[in-house]
């Protein structure tokens, strides 16, 4: 404490003049009205400059929590989407009937929390578990597509075989000819899927969409799968090659939404009675 007052002491001349100098530029804005107004101006554009820079910063940290309230959001919007779509189906088939919501699908939004697309059987860790009723063989997608169905569960997590797996196939279709076949991964980049089973007679073009059909139950009608890149040459054999760009960018995927098909035991109750269905 000491040395500071010793320091103010032997340049007590600069402070004085110093504290002079503020004084007096204080008493030039103070009368005069052009140089009031452009200080001003000044002190606000910095002040302004400053409280931006702050609320960046804040918005820059808050970006997981932002991410978590939109995934969210999504999931609700998504059922209540499919609530609309399963209830104006019912008023077209059954006019004047019971207009109750057949709730088909409900969507349960989770954060992944591991992710690979390097081997053959890839998978993904999701942060929901058979505490918020997720049983294996569920869908997952995204808010760009297809991601998976849920393999193994545990009491906080679950475990998803990806898109990504030369082991899962998922129903799809071209959304212009209504043809139907099956997307499967070979293996190779993480980008791009096969659609297999179109037949030859049929006319697919690069940038023609594909969804998923429904027909499996699993996963709801209408789901974006991606776009068909390249149709590769003929070969010995009754159906196209088809190369499909994947809608999901696997390396950049954060957050999923869990589907659950409320009627999916019943479809599979009725099919396993009708000999060689299953």
């Amino acid at each position: 404490m000491g040395r500071i007052f010793l320091f103010i002491y032997q340049y007590r001349a600069f402070f004085t003049f110093l504290l002079l100098e503020l004084f007096c530029t204080w008493l030039v804005i103070l009368n005069n009205r052009y140089q009031g107004a452009s200080f001003f101006n000044s002190a606000n554009s910095f002040v302004a400059s400053v409280n931006g820079f702050s609320q960046n910063t804040r918005e820059y940290f808050s970006l997981r929590e932002t991410n978590s309230m939109l995934a969210e959001e999504n999931t609700a919007l998504r059922k209540k989407l499919e609530q609309l779509n399963q209830l104006a189906l019912k008023t077209d088939t059954l006019a004047g009937a019971d207009s109750t919501v057949i709730k088909r699908f409900d969507f349960i939004s989770a954060k992944v929390v591991n992710n690979s697309i390097d081997r053959l059987t890839n998978f993904i860790t999701l942060n929901r578990g058979s505490e918020d009723g997720i049983k294996p063989g569920m869908a997952v997608i995204s808010s760009a597509g297809v991601v998976g169905k849920i393999k193994i569960t545990s009491e906080h997590f679950s475990v998803v075989t990806s898109v990504l797996n030369v082991d899962i196939m998922v129903s799809a279709l071209m959304k212009r000819t209504g043809y139907f076949g099956t997307i499967q991964w070979d293996g190779h980049d993480p980008d791009y899927v096969k659609l297999k089973f179109i037949p030859l007679h049929v006319k697919p073009q690069v940038g023609d969409t594909i969804m998923t059909s429904g027909y499996s139950g699993v996963f709801p009608e209408g789901i974006m799968v991606g776009t068909i890149a390249k149709i590769n040459p003929g070969r010995e054999t009754s159906f196209h090659d088809l190369d499909v760009k994947l809608s999901q960018d696997f390396r950049k995927l954060s957050y999923a939404t869990i589907i659950r098909s409320n009627l999916l035991n019943e479809l599979d109750s009725l099919e396993m009675k009708v000999p060689n269905m299953q």
